[in-house]
């Protein structure tokens, strides 16, 4: 196992030098001079800044090396940049610079500790380390390759499904603040801030996705089968959609969906995935027959506050900028994650006669999954609307749902995070404001989003998940199984 996991990493780690080497160095021109000769053509779209703020400020910084003239030239003036592109240090936004800054460690801090610890306390005992453990893995493994190629398929120009390699190994990427138009880099999606920052963020929901997928097969995956798995998810799954919703020239943005901060990227991405994951591996040994009850609700209640707190980056940070859309952002994600607990809460209270600590946690993260491509595009009413609706619907597809059709997802990824991102992401059609975002919203075009998600990543999610289990297995056996993972896998308890 150990030789054909060095095998693997070595033959993936050589193509992907040499691919990026060889298109590296074809797209080795200055990034400035390919951005002013580039055309824009991208309406407002669903990408995660602003796309008026990232036009108008890509246009100001493309219009510095040209002289005005009258009328004629203010009608031909130089066309937004479609890709990274150099500027000095007096484009650069502090206040923006800052507030990404803070968003950036924010997101990051849902994954570790926060989602680590949400999962934790609703597994068995003897897989709590285990668990943990996927979670910071994936952060490490997700981290290099959205640094040698990830970032680069999601964010640069290539074509409506994917992107191309001019930032393979960040190849082209100037990080220095200077006073020289040469000195620092930033993307066409943010361009008062530095592009290694926007890269850094983006990195946060590139970690986070892939983390989701986990509380769908908990308890039962091969550690080793798991990173494989996640490795090529990583790339051939979530890259592409990123692509395809946020960066302006992809298939779905110019199509105009709306998606502020991930519904369908991370989220229906992830939860659709997580179904597949559960539905191949097959169920826990003794599901329905043995007692599988949450170890510690303590961990996951403090789990899901820092999730909870941890999303404000992850919404509000989608503005790209320190700014009214921001906060206003903010506030909404507030106001459907409440309405989206109590939601919860109240069916649960309902249907079973008590209120319980996991259902208006997990009602919470329900609404907070659910306003999560609406954040910047609804108003009070709209947030409103949308918490009560993820509350009542992911309690009902977490508890009916998975009960009549009997599939074992462990800790609901799909039922939260798949049906609140579906919930969240049509609803924004209906309640999305042009005075607020810019764009109005059409439950059509949002189900076409939707529906690409869905297939494209659960068909690609079952053939990863087949090729990996005929190569190396996905499955740990029985015995290891009920054993615990944390003993089996890693050697270690707690006590």
């Amino acid at each position: 196992m150990r030789n054909l996991l060095m095998s693997l990493f070595m033959a993936g780690s050589l193509l992907g030098v040499s691919a990026g080497t060889v298109m590296a160095q074809d797209a080795s021109a200055p990034a400035a001079a390919s951005a002013m000769a580039a055309p824009a053509s991208a309406p407002d779209s669903a990408s995660p800044v602003s796309a008026n703020t990232a036009l108008a400020s890509g246009a100001e910084a493309a219009s510095a090396a040209a002289p005005a003239s009258g009328a004629s030239d203010a009608a031909a003036a130089p066309a937004a940049p479609t890709e990274p592109f150099s500027v000095d240090s007096s484009k650069i936004s502090s206040g923006d610079t800052a507030w990404m800054l803070t968003s950036t460690a924010l997101v990051l801090f849902m994954t570790i500790p926060g989602l680590a610890l949400f999962y934790a306390g609703m597994v068995r005992k003897k897989n709590v380390l285990a668990t943990v453990m996927q979670s910071f893995a994936i952060c490490c493994l997700v981290t290099i390759i959205w640094t040698v190629v990830g970032y680069s398929l999601a964010f640069t120009p290539g074509n409506s499904f994917i992107g191309g390699f001019s930032r393979v190994f960040l190849h082209g990427m100037n990080y220095i603040k200077g006073d020289k138009a040469t000195t620092l880099t930033v993307s066409h999606l943010a361009p008062t801030i530095p592009e290694s920052v926007y890269f850094v963020y983006q990195m946060t929901f590139a970690i986070i996705t892939p983390a989701l997928i986990a509380g769908a097969f908990a308890d039962r995956m091969k550690f080793s089968a798991m990173l494989v798995f996640m490795g090529l998810w990583s790339i051939i799954v979530y890259s592409p959609i990123a692509h395809m919703v946020w960066e302006p020239t992809g298939w779905l943005a110019t199509a105009g969906i709306l998606d502020f901060a991930g519904g369908t990227v991370v989220h229906i991405n992830a939860g659709i995935a997580g179904l597949v994951c559960c539905l191949v591996l097959g169920k826990r040994v003794g599901y329905g027959r043995e007692v599988m009850a949450p170890h510690n609700l303590v961990l996951s209640l403090i789990g899901a506050s820092m999730l909870w707190v941890g999303w404000f980056g992850f919404n509000a940070g989608s503005a790209v900028a320190a700014d009214g859309r921001a906060g206003f952002a903010m506030l909404t994600t507030q106001i459907a994650t409440a309405f989206a607990a109590f939601g919860w809460m109240f069916a649960e209270w309902l249907a079973k006669g008590k209120p319980s600590v996991l259902g208006i946690i997990s009602g919470a993260v329900a609404g907070l999954v659910a306003i999560t491509p609406a954040s910047g595009y609804v108003g009070v009413t709209g947030a409103i609307v949308i918490g009560i609706a993820a509350g009542g619907g992911c309690f009902w597809s977490a508890t009916w749902l998975k009960t009549k059709l009997g599939y074992d997802d462990s800790l609901d990824a799909f039922g939260v995070h798949g049906v609140g991102g579906i919930l969240g992401a049509l609803l924004t059609g209906i309640f999305a404001v042009k005075d607020i975002g810019g764009a109005d919203g059409s439950i059509l075009l949002q189900a076409k989003g939707v529906l690409t998600t869905l297939v494209y990543s659960g068909v690609m999610s079952f053939v990863l998940l087949k090729i990996i289990d005929m190569v190396m297995g996905l499955r740990v056996t029985e015995e290891e199984e009920r054993e615990g993972l944390d003993v089996t896998l890693h050697g270690e308890h707690v006590e």
